[in-house]
């Protein structure tokens, strides 16, 4: 059977290019001939013609005095694309990584059924042994990584969680701050995109945690690094705070978000 194995020339190159900035001049607002036109440079007639094409593709829209709009083909793109980007897998090597650069233990968690679920784990140089496994599930109010993941919640959907969190506690287990203390330190971790446990969850072993969000920018997983107190004094925890900030930054973007 015979092939086309043909080299793209740099005409078809450039067509190419133009065609993909055309499309994201689309997806940023730009739906007019005219103003497409004027954001890549080229004659009306040509862009006309190219927009043509991608409609009949699908990878636009057209709508009558409205302009042009992302077409399905678009829309099923970003779905293969979104199933085809595990978070899990994506996250590890910022997980391993954050864990050689600070020694102590680091976890990944999402929110399930209002309580986090433990995606990853990666265990620190110190010898410690976090509690914590894989596939576990715990109260959000109570952890790092599950406080992290609420500073992308409604405020309104906090108070119901750290009351479920308090029923939650079990014998032995430390009590958590009252509701307004805590309401006071999470309004402070939302202004500073970082959260401390504080030996909310268990005696002896402190967090520092931060969001991991999306394209979307929304918040769709958090990571935290634990450690035993001796290791995790508050002066240390104040300069791990930008770490774990910048590492969860990095993953946020690799899923697509474009925030500061």
């Amino acid at each position: 059977m015979e092939t086309d194995t043909a080299p793209i020339t740099a005409s078809g190159t450039q067509t190419l290019m133009r065609g993909l900035q055309l499309i994201e001049c689309v997806a940023e607002g730009i739906g007019d001939v005219r103003g497409i036109a004027q954001r890549l440079g080229t004659p009306r007639s040509t862009t006309h013609r190219m927009l043509g094409s991608l409609v009949q593709a699908g990878w636009l829209h057209h709508i009558p005095y409205r302009g042009y709009l992302l077409g399905p083909k678009l829309l099923w793109l970003g779905q293969q694309a979104s199933e085809q980007r595990p978070l899990a897998a994506l996250a590890h090597p910022h997980l391993a990584l954050l864990a050689q650069q600070t020694g102590d233990t680091v976890h990944l968690g999402t929110v399930e059924a209002d309580e986090v679920l433990y995606l990853d784990k990666v265990s620190g140089t110190k010898g410690l042994e976090m509690r914590s496994r894989i596939g576990q599930r715990m109260p959000l109010a109570s952890t790092g990584v599950g406080k992290a993941l609420m500073l992308g919640m409604d405020e309104d959907r906090w108070k119901p969680l750290h009351k479920q969190a308090q029923q939650a506690r079990a014998p032995g287990k430390p009590a958590l701050r009252p509701w307004r203390q805590w309401l006071a330190e999470m309004r402070r971790y939302r202004e500073q995109g970082v959260v401390m446990d504080l030996e909310e969850n268990e005696y002896g072993i402190r967090c520092v945690g931060a969001p991991v969000r999306d394209i979307s920018g929304e918040v769709v997983a958090a990571i935290s690094v634990a450690s035993a107190l001796p290791y995790m004094p508050d002066e240390r925890m104040a300069r791990m705070a930008p770490v774990v900030r910048t590492r969860a930054q990095a993953l946020s973007r690799e899923l697509g978000w474009s925030g500061a």
